[in-house]
């Protein structure tokens, strides 16, 4: 897992409320088991019109927004069905970071085991970072908790154990791998039943 500290990078603000895994992703995508390749089908639905061509109005097709990292969101994203490849479809097109009101928990552990940062921030900070221009850079910095934007630093909570994960850049079994040696001891010391 890529590590996370201070990110600088631009935004995408999709601002609705009670957006589902299968808007993330929909159901005909999910036929690889692969955790790459979901980018190209995120959001399909929004950003393709009937007749397969880009809809030059959804904000995911705009060029001045193609790099953008930090997509800024409503309340209670990546409701619906818990499938994981929603993450990876967000984490393949380069999302780094999520910002909204509230996750469903699934899903909020889907991003964290899958290096999205996903942090919570207020109706009122989110209308302010969905405003910000294309080229208009945001930096999260994780060791301080803190998401800046021009002069303004908003706090936010994540839990111990998941920022320090994120810093390491270690997942579930790379944090496991780091007990190797007292795991083979254990094992070592089992007593054996016949």
């Amino acid at each position: 897992m890529e590590a996370i500290t201070i990110h600088k990078g631009t935004t995408i603000p999709l601002m609705n409320n009670n957006i589902d895994t299968d808007q993330i992703i929909p159901k005909q995508f999910l036929k690889n088991i692969l955790k790459v390749g979901y980018g190209q089908h995120l959001f399909h639905d929004w950003r393709f019109l009937d007749d397969g061509t880009p809809n030059p109005d959804f904000i995911l097709n705009k060029e001045e927004r193609k790099n953008a990292t930090i997509l800024i969101s409503g309340d209670n994203f990546g409701c619906g069905s818990s499938r994981e490849h929603a993450a990876w479809a967000l984490k393949d097109w380069g999302f780094k970071i999520i910002i909204a009101g509230g996750y469903s928990d699934i899903f909020f552990m889907n991003c964290t085991k899958n290096g999205i940062l996903p942090i919570i921030l207020p109706q009122s900070v989110r209308n302010t970072l969905a405003q910000l221009a294309p080229d208009d850079e945001i930096t999260v910095d994780l060791p301080q908790q803190k998401v800046i934007c021009r002069d303004n630093v908003y706090s936010f909570e994540i839990d111990a154990t998941w920022k320090q994960k994120f810093i390491d850049g270690i997942d579930d079994i790379e944090l496991t791998l780091k007990q190797e040696e007292k795991i083979r001891n254990f094992e070592k010391n089992m007593p054996v039943f016949e």
